[in-house]
């Protein structure tokens, strides 16, 4: 990781850089922690030297760092991005680790590069469409995540992202083995695909009410099951790739072009995010990106590490990875699963986010719930060639969908599994999940 660490007055350096350019090192020198007399709320001071960086706050008592879920109530200089100075942070020490003395404890302050991040991020958008910001916050674990990862915080008013680690000159197998049950010849060429960036992938589907957070009255709501008590932390669905990126007449922009350029519209989602958190590459993932994000290190039908379905249209482990036909997509009305006839509940629908057990790298839903946009124009067999960063075909008449769906069976939502629909679309069962590329 590109980071310097400094505790209490011992200083250590990043190596910070981008490809031609000479970078300021960040460097964190006199670290101080202080407990305000009578209370419980600790004061932590530190010089920041160099360039701008993100900042993260770990505590070390005896020697020993205390765990992160302990250090999450604190204000200040901390957990964004922090320009040279002196600066100042506060830890509530008697919420976050009641019963513990802080008498022997020291402050851990590490600067990141603002190109190589901590392990997590978080997008606030709960200043809604009229604000002119969204902060981004940062976090260098799981644990270190205020109120925790799986808090409806981060399916209404936060949208929460991982970092997915580069895959190295080896890659990762994208497509899928002649012998996997269900697969579709058409379209899962077994293929290697390197990617050389880094990038963060939601943690979860954008729901219903982070799009609306988000666009305001801008095509309001748009979703089909938004009529029960889970409403809020649903995916979105009825979002078009051209809501998403270009606009909401549900027309093509030319001036978005991907994969010539990666240009979106400043009143769409995207633009929105770009503009107001101050940061490039948020967008939908590549076809590739998404596969790779999905799997987490797997190379079998679903991201458990479960090679092979037993059956294509229902199988048990899918059944606790994700909402898909067969675990309460649709009902069975004796001869046939039919579509319910009684309305949007959970049992027939789209699940709240993060229903089902995540992957290993802690993204929900990556199997089901509802399809996921991608950037790439859709083409059916990829090829078998090893491949770098692929952007997809340069023309098309579809977009590439993922996941599969409530809807869909147990084949249809396998990690390979790709699909194409019109950019135009709009359906109970489609919505999407964010990326950010780092340089």
């Amino acid at each position: 990781m590109k980071a310097s660490t400094t505790v209490a007055a011992v200083a250590a350096a990043a190596v910070l850089g981008t490809a031609g350019a000479a970078r300021a090192v960040p460097e964190v020198t006199g670290v101080t922690l202080t407990q305000r007399e009578g209370s419980r709320i600790v004061d932590i001071g530190y010089t920041l030297a160099g360039e701008a960086a993100i900042v993260t706050l770990a505590i070390e008592t005896n020697g020993v760092a205390i765990p992160d879920t302990a250090v999450t109530r604190l204000s200040g200089d901390v957990s964004t991005v922090v320009q040279p100075g002196t600066r100042a942070i506060v830890w509530n020490a008697g919420a976050d680790w009641p019963e513990h003395s802080v008498t022997n404890a020291r402050a851990r302050v590490t600067a990141w590069s603002v190109d190589a991040p901590p392990l997590y991020c978080a997008v606030d958008v709960v200043g809604g469409p009229a604000t002119n910001v969204y902060p981004v916050y940062y976090y260098a674990s799981a644990e270190g995540v205020p109120e925790g990862v799986t808090n409806d915080l981060y399916k209404t008013t936060r949208i929460l992202m991982r970092k997915l680690p580069a895959t190295g000159a080896g890659g990762f197998k994208m497509g899928s083995p002649s012998n996997e049950t269900g697969r579709d010849a058409t379209r899962e060429d077994w293929h290697d695909v390197v990617l050389t960036k880094d990038y963060y992938a939601g943690v979860y589907e954008v729901t219903q009410s982070q799009w609306q957070q988000v666009m305001g009255d801008v095509r309001s709501w748009p979703a089909k099951w938004s009529n029960n008590d889970y409403k809020l932390t649903r995916p979105v669905e009825q979002v078009s790739y051209y809501d998403i990126r270009e606009n909401i007449n549900n027309t093509d922009d030319a001036a978005v072009n991907w994969p010539a350029n990666d240009t979106v519209t400043a009143g769409s989602f995207m633009g929105r995010l770009r503009t107001k958190t101050g940061l490039a590459g948020f967008d939908l993932p590549t076809d590739a990106q998404w596969e790779y994000a999905c799997r987490a290190g797997t190379t079998g039908a679903l991201n458990d590490g479960t090679v092979n379905l037993t059956n294509t249209t229902s199988d048990a482990r899918l059944d606790a990875l994700g909402r898909y036909q067969y675990d309460g997509g649709k009902v069975w009305n004796g001869t046939a699963w039919v579509d319910p006839a009684t309305g949007c509940t959970t049992a027939n629908a789209t699940a709240a986010a993060g229903s089902y057990a995540p992957n290993a790298w802690g993204l929900y839903d990556m199997h089901g719930n509802v399809w996921e946009w991608c950037l790439d124009w859709y083409a059916g067999n990829l090829g078998t060639g090893a491949v770098t960063d692929p952007l997809g075909a340069d023309s098309g008449s579809g977009r590439v969908l993922r996941g599969g769906s409530w809807d869909n069976p147990a084949s249809r939502c396998r990690s390979a599994y790709r699909y194409g629909y019109g950019p135009s679309a709009r359906s109970g069962s489609i919505g999407f999940r964010l990326v950010r590329t780092l340089p």
